[in-house]
């Protein structure tokens, strides 16, 4: 299988590189503008230093792949996403920030999209991949830190999340199911975070 990555040189592109890389057998494609300044090229990676705003560069780079994990955040997401959908990739998982859906309550309440200009690229990206043909998750997260992976709590769409932390191991479990299973979650909007209501 031949999982593409792009932001490979982020955060959280970072640590999933390394868990899949320890983890699986699968080939990574590594997509971001500076890939080729921190990967090498071997028989596990490709690396590919490409801007995703450009469709028929992204074209070459995803056209061999099984699944695209989509890890950038800024202004120009909806363009990627755009130029992702319209290559129909096999299965396509997004990862975005709660709050996209106004959907956080009490003292998270700071991060919805009404209260927070940040995530307007994010609602409007995840309103693209939910209004398109393309199998897809969308991965909601809330602000990412180390910690346990069993730490989390899924909401789907319409409930509220329990919290607005998440661990970046936690993420990379789901994520890995999803990759060993892609019927898991498929055309879902999930969020994924630790549970910060009181007992």
């Amino acid at each position: 299988m031949n999982i593409a990555i792009l932001g490979a040189t982020g955060r959280f592109g970072k640590a999933f590189t390394a868990r899949l890389l320890a983890v699986t057998n699968h080939h990574l494609t590594l997509i971001s503008r500076s890939a080729g300044n921190l990967y090498e090229d071997n028989y596990r990676i490709t690396c590919k230093s490409v801007n995703a705003t450009d469709f028929r560069s992204l074209k070459k780079v995803l056209k061999d792949s099984d699944i695209v994990y989509f890890a950038i955040s800024g202004d120009y997401i909806p363009v990627m996403v755009d130029n992702i959908i319209n290559l129909n990739p096999k299965r396509f998982i997004f990862m975005a920030s709660v709050g996209i859906y106004n959907e956080l309550e009490g003292d998270g309440a700071e991060f919805n999209v009404d209260n927070d200009q940040s995530q307007i690229p994010n609602q409007y990206a995840a309103g693209l991949i939910e209004n398109s043909d393309v199998d897809y998750t969308i991965i909601r997260a809330g602000y990412l830190e180390h910690g346990e992976e069993d730490d989390y709590v899924i909401t789907k769409k319409g409930e509220t999340p329990l919290g607005y932390r998440t661990s970046i191991e936690s993420i990379e479990k789901i994520a890995l199911e999803i990759i060993e299973d892609p019927k898991k979650y498929s055309r879902e909007s999930i969020s994924i975070t630790k549970d910060m209501k009181e007992k």
